[in-house]
């Protein structure tokens, strides 16, 4: 089989999930990860002869029954860096880079990070590359999530501290690990979309992805921002930064929020798409 039929079986698989154009990028991402072709290989040499995967058959209906396509290779990449990733763990998704690119633009030199709710450790692990000097720690309620967050910092050659916590606990419960620290930067994305969002989602996230890293109560959206900002009152060193990705419709709500806290020089910034997707923040 070529490379170029090989795509078109991808392609086609895809179209019965997706709309044409993410199909497209769906069979690219397949292509290259189960075959080793890369989309500009596959521009210039469309005949060349290929192996095809001996569980075809078994990707093809993975594929065709909605299962994210980082879920079957069992990675993805983020920030430029490659991440495992299997279901139990959030996919990290292009507007998290973003959160990432502004905290390590404008904080380098600091010595100590916290990630609360790491996943796959997407965010703790690129802070690390990118703010070699800092201590980077990182906290998430899933032993799964941790397990899959390590191996991920030991692939990418990054020291992180991974603890289990619950962000929505009591503070004596496991702020205590860090009894002697205070951060300069605290950094979030914790689950913000509202439940009653679910039947409007794409079967492939609400089918798949774990519902408790995504969805909130319609009643308290705000419930893990609300957590984290009373946690970093506390871990914050003075003139600290609090980084959350937010649900765009939420932005004056998060900013009401946080200057309850007592938060000073509270921005909303917005993604490439134009959404309402970023908001920091500096204790005073």
């Amino acid at each position: 089989m070529t490379s170029k039929e090989l795509f078109n079986i991808f392609r086609e698989a895809a179209c019965e999930v997706y709309d044409r154009r993410e199909a497209v990028s769906v069979a690219h991402t397949m292509l290259e990860d189960l075959a080793g072709i890369s989309r500009t290989r596959l521009f210039l040499y469309p005949d060349a002869e290929i192996d095809v995967p001996a569980d075809m058959e078994r990707i093809l209906g993975e594929l065709r029954s909605g299962r994210p396509v980082q879920y079957i290779t069992g990675r993805c990449e983020f920030n430029g860096l490659e991440f495992r990733v299997r279901e139990g763990v959030l996919i990290p998704r292009p507007e998290t880079e973003e959160l990432v690119e502004l905290v390590a633009a404008e904080n380098a030199g600091v010595r100590s990070v916290l990630d609360i709710g790491t996943g796959s450790g997407a965010i703790a692990v690129s802070l690390a590359k990118l703010l070699p000097e800092a201590c980077v720690r990182a906290t998430d309620i899933s032993p799964e999530a941790l397990a899959i967050a390590r191996g991920n910092a030991v692939a990418n050659g990054v020291d992180v501290e991974f603890f289990q916590a619950d962000i929505l606990s009591e503070s004596s419960d496991w702020e205590g690990t860090w009894a002697d620290a205070m951060f300069d930067i605290i950094v979030s994305n914790p689950p913000y979309i509202p439940a009653g969002d679910i039947p409007f989602m794409h079967r492939n996230v609400v089918g798949y992805e774990p519902h408790i890293a995504l969805f909130v109560p319609d009643f308290d959206p705000l419930v893990f921002y609300r957590a984290i900002a009373g946690h970093a009152v506390r871990l914050l060193a003075p003139g600290g930064g609090l980084y959350f990705e937010i649900y765009e419709h939420f932005a004056e709500e998060m900013r009401g929020l946080l200057e309850g806290f007592g938060f000073a020089d509270i921005e909303v910034i917005r993604d490439i798409n134009g959404k309402n997707r970023i908001v920091r923040c500096r204790k005073r």
